[in-house]
């Protein structure tokens, strides 16, 4: 079996708020693992889930460690599709602008830093969705 056969599309669905639960912390954590195994490794954020990449966070008055900076290192691992519902963003009353800019380097493209956010809409997102290997809900 060659190299390019045993690579499996592995999709990471974020749901939850990045605090309150250790679903968002957990989920973060096995996608680093996959990725260090060259898999090839995708994250949507939808519902609440959009809110593990704002901006900004601050989790001193919760008493929790603020996880959301390793988000910046996913790039590191060769992760550049990072999926993110519109429609989710809309009914939270955020953008774009109001996530963390995370980018890889193209080493093809003299190492230009490029966005690894997508913002798709639920119909654009769920086929993507049907193209995985393995999808696992956080």
């Amino acid at each position: 079996m060659s190299d390019e056969a045993k690579v499996k599309k592995f999709m990471y669905v974020n749901r939850k708020s990045p605090y309150g639960t250790i679903y968002a912390l957990e989920s973060l954590e096995v996608v680093l693992i996959t990725a260090a195994f060259d898999q090839d490794v995708s994250l949507a954020f939808l519902d609440d889930g959009v809110f593990q990449l704002t901006k900004n966070q601050n989790t001193d008055g919760i008493g929790m460690k603020n996880f959301s900076p390793t988000f910046s290192a996913l790039g590191d691992y060769d992760i550049k599709k990072i999926y993110i519902e519109k429609e989710s963003l809309d009914e939270r009353g955020l953008s774009v602008d109001d996530l963390q800019d995370l980018t890889w380097e193209d080493e093809d493209n003299d190492y230009e830093e490029k966005s690894s956010i997508h913002v798709v809409n639920k119909q654009e997102l769920s086929q993507i969705m049907n193209e995985q290997d393995v999808m696992l809900s956080f």
